[in-house]
């Protein structure tokens, strides 16, 4: 049983390692993935089903869209950083005059 469930994992984790699916593609794996899911649902993986059930529609959202925040999440951590260093700005226009040099300016402003 253990080795049934070994496998049922790597499958699991093949599926989840997916980076993008076309639409045509999609129809042909996403049946294997629930019929996967189903696997895991009568063995002792039940909250492994249970997750991956209430998380189907963000991980099919993940093979649709392959972007992620990752330059996002960099430029706050560099923020961040800053308000970290300077522990604490006197005002916001020499912080955001800060993030803005420190973050790749290309120095013009534009305002709307």
């Amino acid at each position: 049983m253990l080795k049934a469930l070994y496998r049922a994992k790597q499958r699991l984790m093949r599926f989840l390692l997916l980076k993008t699916l076309n639409a045509k593609r999609a129809r042909k794996l996403l049946p294997r993935f629930l019929s996967l899911i189903e696997q895991f649902a009568s063995s002792p993986a039940r909250v492994l089903a249970d997750t991956l059930t209430s998380w189907l529609e963000p991980i099919v959202a993940m093979w649709r869209f392959s972007k992620s925040n990752g330059i996002t999440e960099g430029f706050h951590t560099k923020m961040e950083m800053i308000s970290r260093r300077a522990v604490g700005f006197r005002n916001f226009e020499n912080y955001r005059m800060s993030v803005l040099a420190l973050c790749g300016w290309n120095g013009v402003i534009n305002r709307v």
